[in-house]
């Protein structure tokens, strides 16, 4: 289990390292938006290869940052419903997910973007709208980001399963930000109302 683990912490590592870079594509995007509409409204000038360019910024931080993002636990989760459960009945349910639900759906996607972006870059597919940029290296970004996903799949299955046999802690902190930033307010809550500060 010890070796399973250094091979989820260097998944996670190199997950969050793209996650972390690629998410500055985000302000790069709002900054070519701003400037495109600029042109447009001052200069009745505006390109097709600027609007897909953002569209691929986009794509490539929605495809390039939903592994770290699934590290960090911030995906869409009922936590509504999840939380009221026992742990080890959370537990389970995240183990079978990620191995019965997002392992064969990430795989299938792999496995249907590899051809599907190698026939667009064989041709050197261009976009159909007049100046627009070449479509494969969006088509590549799929690829990339699933093979990625993956990987980061593979990582949580070791931790959850690690988890479960007490070999890893599972502490809230892993949980994400959204559910540490609710244990926080719970705290101060909490202490408010031993403090007579609140009801």
């Amino acid at each position: 289990m010890k070796q399973l683990l250094a091979f989820s912490r260097v998944i996670d590592k190199i997950n969050r390292e793209i996650g972390k870079k690629v998410a500055w594509l985000i302000l790069l995007a709002v900054i070519v938006a701003t400037v495109n509409a600029i042109v447009r409204k001052l200069f009745s000038v505006s390109s097709n290869a600027w609007l897909e360019l953002q569209w691929v910024l986009f794509g490539a931080v929605f495809l390039l940052c939903a592994s770290w993002t699934l590290q960090v636990k911030e995906h869409i989760r009922i936590d509504i419903v999840n939380s009221m459960l026992p742990k080890r009945v959370q537990q389970w349910i995240d183990l079978v997910g990620h191995v019965l639900f997002l392992m064969p759906f990430a795989l299938l996607i792999v496995y249907h973007s590899v051809p599907f972006f190698l026939r667009s870059y064989a041709i050197n597919e261009q976009s159909l709208s007049a100046g627009g940029l070449p479509q494969w290296p969006a088509k590549g970004l799929v690829v990339i980001g699933f093979v990625m996903l993956s990987f980061q799949g593979i990582s949580e299955i070791i931790k959850q399963v690690a988890v479960m046999r007490g070999d890893l802690e599972d502490d809230d902190s892993s949980r994400g930000h959204a559910a540490a930033a609710e244990a926080e307010a719970q705290r101060l809550l909490d202490q408010a109302k031993a403090e007579g500060l609140a009801p």
